[in-house]
Formats: C-alpha cells, structure tokens, sequence
C-alpha cells in the first residue's frame, strides 16, 4: 500500500518535461491512507486481555505508520534521483536541445479582402492548434527551446489595411514585466499572446515566434504613418515561465507593404540559462550588417534564433545552403525556422553548427517537420573563420603546385586583361571559348567552362580575381563553369556582392550556366579562393539534393580567400565565396 501510494504521488510526471521544483509532498492517496492508520481505534473492553490486545493495537499503527512514512521517503528520493540522472543525461554539460518547426502554415483564401477580427483570430488559431502540438512533441523529446517561422500564424500577401485584423499590441520587454497567460486581461489585442505564452509556460522551454505587431504614434512623430499607427514585423520570445522576455522588430523587409521598417535599428539579445545570450533576426536580415552582422561582431552573440519566410533562389541563395554558410562563417550556432510552401519555393530549415547541421529541405511533401537535436553552446573564444587563416587544427594544404604559384601572384585583372592574363585555357580543347557572360543570379556573371579531368582556372571582373583548382576521376555528361561578380545587385534588393562561383550548369550548352540545377553525380575536388576587398565572405557548398557540406580548408592566405574540398560523397551543385561589401549598398 506504501509503495502504491508513493506510485500515485508521481502519477502524471514527465522525466523530461516536469522537473519537480523542490522536494515532493506526500500525496493526497497517500495522505488520507495514512490518515485511515492513524485513525483507527480498536473497540474499548473492560477485560484484561482486552486491555493487553489494545495496548498492543495501539502501538502497531505508530510502527505502520512510520514504515508507510520510510517507504515513501525513500521512493520519493528514488524518483528525484533517477530524474536527475534522467535529466544530466538530456542535458549534458555544455550543451542544449534545440527544436525548430517548418511550418505548413495554413492562409487566409483572400488576404487583400478586409476581414474582422474574430474571423482573424479564427484563422490564426488553426495555425497556433499546431505549433501546440508541435510544442508538446518538442518537450517529450527535451526541447529547452523552440523556433517557429516568419509569418507562420498570420500568412502573407497582406496589404497594410487588410493585415491590421490579425496585428497584436506588443510591449516593450524591457518596459514592461509581462506574462500574458497569467495576465490576460493587462493588455487588449494579445489573444495570439497568450496562447504562444500559455505553451512556454506549459512545456517549460523558451519559445520564439513571428507576428504582425500594431504600436500608435503621435502625428508630431515626423515618420508617424497617416493611419496614425506603425505595424511592425515582429519576432516575439518568451521563457520558460511564459513571460515575455524579448521582442524584435524587422529591419530589412522584403516587399513588405503591410508593415513598415523600425524608426531604429533593434539589437534584441535575451538570456538564456542553458545557452547564455541569443541574438535575434529575421529573413532578408541575413544579408545585411544591420542588424545580423552587428549583433555577431559588436554584442558578440553565439547563438542565434532566426525565423524566415524564404524563397529559395539557386545556385547560390538556398535557405539551407546559406543559412549553413552563415553559421559557418560567424562561427556561431543558428536556430532557422522556414515556412513550408513548396508550390512558392518555401522550404528549409534547419539546427546548424560551424561543423554539423541537422535540415530539413523537401519540395515535395505537403506536411510540416520538427527538427530536434542537442548541439554544443558556442562561445566567445570560438573565433570567427572570417578573423582566422583555416579551421582550428587543420593546415593549409594546396591540391596542385600551380595553383598555389597562380593563387599568389596577386594579379588584379579587369576586362581588357582577362583574355590575356586572367583566363587558363585547356591545352587539349582549343576550341573551347575563354570566357562567356551569362545571367546568374539576375547578375552579369564573367564564367569559363571547366573541361577535362584536372586544371586550373582563373577569371576576373572588375578588381575581383577567381582560381579554381579541381580534379576528377571521370569526365560526367556534365558541364561546370567558374563565374565571377563583383558589383551592385539590383533585383528584389540592391546590395554589394563579391562572388566567385563553381556551378553546375543547367544543361551542356554555356547557355545553361546559370540555371537552377538541383542533382549532380560529378565527384570533384578542387580549392576555390579570389582576391576579395571584402572580410565578410559567406562560404557555399551545396551538393547533389540540395544538401549542404562542410569544406575541409577555410580561411585567408597572402590576402586571398580560399575554400577547398577532397573526396566529397556526392555529386557538386554549388561551390562558391560569397562576399558582400556592405559598405557600398
């Protein structure tokens, strides 16, 4: 009976996902059994051996009593103890587990119509159904926290008018102390809220999520918009406990009518107990300095939460492959939600690392993914590859002699050179043509074909030198080209890049080059490297399926920037240095 009353004392008690909060009491079974002990009284009698019988009756309850009392104790102890080991073993030393959710997000049939705010709200639930579901697989698997995708609750395609139904009045953390599950009624229009604080604080784990925000201003305020209130893009977190710890609002929007940029920059940091301080970001933010590069190099953040609504563009602009590149070049751990819609190009997400990652790309499945997985804390003495010469423990090595020799010579070609100088040709194929200028990109790539087994390549555009070293076993059905950028993009955003780029082509023909290309079986080891006027160069490596690789050299040598791989497992799509010069947006 003791042990079944110390059973039912835990009944209900998830190792991984309820850590009692301090010694546990005897239960309301246990207390009322022990109860029923005490208060038994044997039938008074005037006999002796009556008198004898009670005597004994009644110190036999005091004993059973304290043996119930043991028992319990010593249960209760046993289960705290197994939970503690249970919980060491989820949560090592060093480390966290993380949950990201690619969301299948379900959309308003009709986001230019106006509707009301019930209807919104109704629609929004179906949506928040999920990410409680998701939530509640996420903590049975040890989550301590969770990213959800930019617009994943609301949808898209709003204009300013038709969103402002679905817009929650957000606070201002640092202003206010706020838990909207336990406080509910402190502010109107926080519906969405409570609900997203309501699962942080059921789950005990830190939450992260996207809505559209509403924030009125005063016409004296000279960016004030007409309707007299901002609408904000806003990624929202909250803790463990529910409160709301951390609010970001959008800085880069990409065609984003509905909402309007920030009147300053956010740089949102919040604390964690697991992993120290996060940063926080959002989509098109992650290719420009503001707010992503600053809260890396200036707040010196490790550990970044970054909810998107990306379309993939390739070869170069892949959710995962830079989402990957990113983590790498920063040296930081990234946490990326992505919205699920393959029919618009809307997948990949994923939990990365500077040496692992754990993805999720599907373009043809309908249904949402939960990622999980235990990753190691970065901190501050992880240098930055950007600041270092190669990988901490790797040397660097040249594939070819001749590459190395063409690598240092330091040549800056332009146009008129490269014919002459910047470009080696096959010596076997001289029908080849030198170089050929294809659209890649929505850019004006300068691009030479890669033929034959081995060699070494160079091109050049503007003050930007490409080198390509490869070598293959066999000549595939297929056809590379290295293609160098160094200019102002211009379409679907103006930013500065630096490109030098090995890409499979589309076809045979070098109108091909360019094209999205999603498989290849070509084995190819090579070195890539260029003469870069910039230190922020995002490295590519993407191969056949969409799956992106880790480079075995990474880093600077003699002012050049270098990338290299050796006996990779799959077939090349992308290899690529992907410089931006932000101060020439």
């Amino acid at each position: 009976r003791a042990r079944a009353g110390a059973e039912e004392a835990g009944a209900g008690v998830s190792v991984e996902n309820s850590p009692p909060a301090g010694p546990a009491a005897p239960s309301a079974t246990l207390r009322s059994r022990v109860s029923r002990v005490n208060g038994a009284r044997p039938t008074r009698t005037k006999s002796p051996i009556a008198a004898v019988s009670r005597s004994r009756a009644e110190k036999q309850p005091e004993i059973y009593r304290q043996k119930v009392m043991l028992e319990a104790c010593c249960t209760v102890f046993l289960f705290l103890f197994c939970y503690q080991v249970a919980s060491a073993d989820i949560h090592r030393e060093g480390h966290y587990v993380a949950a990201v959710y690619e969301h299948r997000s379900i959309l308003s049939p009709n986001p230019a119509i106006l509707t009301d705010r019930h209807s919104a709200l109704e629609l929004m639930s179906k949506n928040l159904y999920i990410y409680e579901e998701q939530v509640i697989a996420a903590a049975k698997q040890g989550a301590q926290i969770i990213v959800f995708p930019e617009d994943g609750i609301h949808g898209f395609n709003f204009t300013r008018e038709t969103i402002y139904p679905y817009l929650e009045f957000v606070p201002c953390p640092q202003s206010v102390k706020w838990n909207p599950c336990r406080e509910p009624h402190l502010f109107s229009d926080t519906e969405v809220l409570q609900r997203l604080s309501c699962m942080a604080l059921r789950s005990k784990m830190f939450l992260v999520a996207n809505i559209g925000a509403k924030q009125p201003c005063e016409y004296k305020d000279p960016l004030c918009p007409p309707d007299g209130r901002y609408q904000f893009n806003t990624d929202v977190v909250f803790n463990a406990n529910g409160t709301l710890v951390a609010r970001y609002r959008k800085q880069n929007l990409y065609f984003e009518y509905a909402f309007n940029t920030p009147p300053e920059v956010d740089y949102v940091l919040f604390d964690t107990p697991f992993a120290g301080k996060f940063g926080m970001f959002t989509c098109f933010d992650i290719l420009f300095y503001e707010p992503a590069v600053s809260l890396v190099k200036e707040y010196n953040v490790k550990q970044v939460v970054y909810p998107t609504a990306w379309m993939n563009q390739l070869p170069l602009l892949s959710a995962v492959e830079f989402q990957q590149a990113f983590a790498t070049a920063f040296n930081i751990n990234v946490l990326a939600a992505n919205i699920h819609h393959p029919s618009l190009g809307m997948t990949g997400s994923g939990i990365y690392t500077p040496s692992k990652s754990f993805i999720y790309h599907d373009m043809e499945s309908h249904d949402g993914k939960l990622i999980v997985a235990e990753i190691s804390v970065m901190t501050p003495e992880h240098e930055s590859h950007l600041e270092s010469n190669a990988r901490p423990g790797k040397s660097i090595e040249y594939p070819h002699n001749s590459f190395a020799s063409l690598y240092i010579d330091d040549q800056v070609c332009n146009k008129k050179e490269q014919e002459a100088n910047c470009c080696v040709a096959e010596k076997d194929d001289k029908e080849a043509p030198l170089i050929f200028y294809r659209e890649m990109m929505y850019d004006n790539f300068t691009l030479v074909p890669v033929r034959g087994t081995k060699g070494e390549l160079q091109v050049c555009a503007n003050t930007l030198c490409c080198y390509l070293s490869y070598q293959r076993p066999t000549i595939s059905d297929e056809l590379y080209a290295l293609g160098v950028f160094d200019g102002l993009h211009t379409v679907h955003g103006t930013y500065y890049v630096q490109v030098c780029a090995l890409v499979k082509c589309g076809g045979l023909s070098y109108s091909t080059c360019g094209q999205e290309v999603t498989d290849a079986t070509a084995l190819i080891d090579f070195q890539l490297g260029g003469n870069f006027s910039t230190s922020y160069i995002f490295p590519l490596l993407l191969m056949s399926g969409i799956n992106p690789d880790f480079t075995d050299h990474l880093g600077w040598k003699n002012n050049y920037y270098f990338m290299s791989k050796n006996g990779p497992s799959s077939g090349l799509v992308t290899a690529a240095l992907y410089g931006r010069r932000y101060e020439r947006d």
